[in-house]
């Protein structure tokens, strides 16, 4: 029977992934504070444990170049080899390459000759890094060759004398009196072990013998001490002495130098197992047979009901371990347990499960709201309770769904760190990005599309913004130019600030263009800089007067606000001249379900979001129809008439002379909305209060309809369209503009 792995393929996947973004993160960290030894070893455990889960489902692509960064890694980590920014950018290629290798295993393709031709590159850099180690290695050996002793010398110095290298194996060894009897001979196991490396230090001990008359013959009295030096495991030491393993008292200590190898190990470990002697078995610091000794004196001591022993103080006292390294697997024993009990309270769900819930979320919503219009219908007063009593389970129900959904935007804004570094570098400025609000949680669906229009913001900010070091000293500035992403709630949405302290935009140059471009019939010196600003959005426009990399084509702004406005979202601009620019990204929560209010205008129906209607009034019917902008309270305020704009005002004078109401026409509505410090009056029919509205999208042949985000399923069946009223607004505001100015 096979073992099916896909399951835990999937995971593999999702989790390396998340490692690469914790690896990019550390490693960015790390150009500020390149010493800092924790994330050095956060870096180092990211690629362990990506090589080791690969090796796993036999991903040998990404094992065998993840192994060379790792190995780098390990020097950098002991030492051996400085962390530059050279260095950095390197192991930030390498990342890339893995997330890349990574792609390939996903989409079940090979790689192709560009990857695998980018990867050998890589590779060479990562040998280089290594060969320079290894060459300064041979020549601090050829500098001392005049200091290393003579053969005499070193054949004193194992016999007993001399000074003694501390970065050597510590070998204690006591043979049982029948190793002899048994046709082994003590001698040969130190030739042997001499294979394994070389014996600096060597002391015959011979406490045990007895006195003459007592001696044995055939038994065996000796000890050894022995110092070895070399490259080579515990495991392998104690092979050594497997044939008289059980016949003698055997205890290895390892170096100084790979004590540390040991910490490093223990906290690369996978948190699957969290017992002690698993720990050091895994990282090699103990063996599997002293293990199984230490344990069977546990169990010897609870056999006789005395204090058992913690397995720690037992490996101590027999010197199989050093006591850091039984902290240490105790450290990493404790966060094991921590993390996997944290890890326990929650569950991985598929986002498609999500969205299927918010679906059924939707319908349920849907259902309740006609199922409360039957009951006001039929005037059942117990049926009226029920259906409120439900209606304030649904919109719990729909809460807690909705929340499900929120994802932190700190994610998102991580991302650019990277961007930063890269683009900041390729333009030679030097760039300091600060993120704020990374908490704020948003839609999962509204994070994942703002994306695109962050990065064409940010990438302008560096190449038009920020000016160079040179003019920034010559203006005061400091040289470092500062860029903040900042994110946090207001008015029942998200807003979104991209910062920059650059030099703002040039209200000259953006008139110019705009001329020249046909955008504007007057010179525009009356415009408001809002307007103004706002020109930069139109497609193709652009004041940039070289074409670079990263700019200049008019490609990019327009599509920043297309995209934002497919949120249902809105971008406003401020900036000043020498200080710097503002853009600040409106939207939504969600674009799921909303608490709308709900309108109609001759047999249409309309909703807008509740959070954005500030006041609902009546228009008096006496005012001259002509007017479309209202006094209130001395505010000028804008109307726009939705019959008129949307074209149903005939059908409804029709309905109105058929006399199908059989009454005389209704007193119009104003809904006075408000987005972003904008405010309008909406002139409607009949105001049908709050609404819970399940956005469905539109077909395309919709797409062209300005104001319309969407439309919504009524209790009776009828579809309402939801209304985007930053759309709105600033049609009311042009199109009203010159009676405005009468007033």
């Amino acid at each position: 029977m096979s073992l099916d792995l896909s399951d835990a393929l999937q995971t593999f996947f999702e989790e390396a992934r998340g490692l690469l973004e914790d690896m990019e993160s550390s490693l960015l960290s790390l150009e500020a504070e390149p010493d800092d030894a924790e994330v050095i070893n956060a870096v180092f455990r990211a690629a362990h444990t990506i090589k080791g889960s690969a090796g796993l489902f036999g991903l040998n692509d990404i094992v065998a170049f993840t192994h060379k960064a790792e190995n780098v890694l390990d020097r950098v980590r002991n030492g051996d080899v400085a962390l530059n920014e050279g260095l950095i950018g390197l192991l930030l290629a390498c990342r890339d390459h893995i997330a890349g290798l990574l792609d390939f295993a996903v989409d079940e393709r090979t790689m192709d000759a560009g990857a695998r031709s980018q990867g050998m590159a890589l590779a060479a850099q990562l040998d280089l890094c290594l060969d320079d180690k290894k060459a300064g290695a041979d020549a601090d050996a050829d500098s001392a060759s005049a200091r290393l002793p003579t053969t005499t010398e070193a054949q004193l110095q194992s016999a007993g004398g001399g000074p003694l290298t501390e970065d050597t194996w510590h070998i204690s060894v006591r043979f049982g009196l029948d190793v002899l009897r048994g046709g082994m001979d003590p001698l040969s196991f130190l030739r042997y072990l001499g294979r394994l490396g070389e014996i600096v230090h060597l002391t015959t001990l011979a406490d045990a013998l007895p006195t003459a008359a007592a001696m044995e013959p055939e038994a065996c009295y000796l000890g050894f001490e022995i110092r070895l030096q070399g490259d080579t495991s515990k495991a392998q030491i104690e092979n050594v002495f497997e044939f008289v393993r059980d016949d003698c008292d055997l205890h290895i200590l390892p170096p100084g130098s790979k004590l540390a190898d040991f910490l490093g190990l223990i906290g690369a470990l996978p948190e699957d197992n969290t017992r002690l002697g698993e720990l050091l078995v895994a990282c090699g610091a103990l063996t599997a047979h002293e293990l199984e000794e230490t344990l069977a004196v546990q169990e010897c001591e609870v056999g006789r009901e005395t204090l058992v022993q913690p397995l720690g103080e037992i490996l101590i006292q027999r010197q199989m371990v050093q006591p850091e390294l039984v902290d240490a697997a105790l450290s990493k024993q404790k966060d094991a347990r921590s993390r996997q009990a944290q890890e326990a309270k929650f569950i991985r769900v598929h986002a498609d499960k999500l969205d299927s819930l918010i679906n059924l979320v939707g319908e349920l919503v849907i259902s309740g709201s006609g199922v409360g219009l039957m009951a006001k219908r039929n005037k059942d007063v117990a049926l009226l309770e029920s259906v409120s009593g439900m209606a304030r389970l649904v919109e719990k129900i729909r809460d807690g769904a909705m929340h499900l959904r929120m994802v932190e935007i700190g994610e998102t804004f991580n991302r650019f760190r990277r961007v930063v570094r890269d683009v900041s570098k390729e333009i030679g400025k030097d760039i300091e990005l600060i993120i704020e609000g990374e908490n704020t949680e948003l839609d999962k669906t509204v994070v994942e599309k703002i994306g695109d229009p962050l990065t064409h913001l940010m990438r302008n900010a560096m190449d038009h913004g920020i000016e160079s070091a040179e003019l920034r000293a010559s203006r005061g500035k400091p040289v470092k130019g500062t860029l903040k992403l900042n994110a946090f709630h207001a008015a029942g949405g998200i807003v979104i600030e991209v910062s920059d302290d650059g030099g703002g935009l040039n209200r000259e140059r953006i008139l110019a263009k705009a001329r020249e471009k046909g955008l504007i019939a007057d010179n525009g010196a009356d415009m408001p800089d809002g307007e103004v600003w706002k020109l930069i959005f139109e497609a193709g426009f652009s004041t940039a007067e070289q074409v670079s990399n990263l700019s200049g084509r008019g490609v990019g702004m327009d599509v920043v606000r297309s995209n934002i406005e497919a949120l249902r979202g809105t971008v406003d601009i401020e900036s000043h001249a020498g200080v710097g620019s503002t853009f600040r990204i409106r939207l939504p929560l969600t674009l799921a379900i909303i608490n709308g209010f709900l309108m109609s205008v001759g047999d249409g129906h309309f909703v807008v979001p509740l959070d954005m209607v500030q006041e609902c009034m009546e228009l008096d019917p006496a005012r001259n129809p002509q007017r479309d902008y209202l006094n209130l309270r001395g505010e000028v305020l804008p109307l726009l008439r939705l019959k008129d704009h949307y074209g149903i005002k005939e059908r409804l004078r029709r309905k109105e002379q058929q006399g199908l109401n059989g009454r005389a026409a209704r007193r119009q509505n104003v809904v006075v909305v408000n987005s972003a410090g904008r405010k309008a009056g909406l002139v409607v029919d009949e105001l049908k209060g709050q609404f819970q509205a399940v956005i469905k999208p539109l077909g395309s042949i919709f797409t062209k309809v300005r104001g319309i985000a969407g439309s919504t399923i009524l209790g009776s069946g009828e579809v309402a369209l939801v209304l985007e009223v930053p759309a709105l607004l600033s049609e009311a505001a042009q199109e009203r503009v010159a009676p405005v100015a009468q007033v």
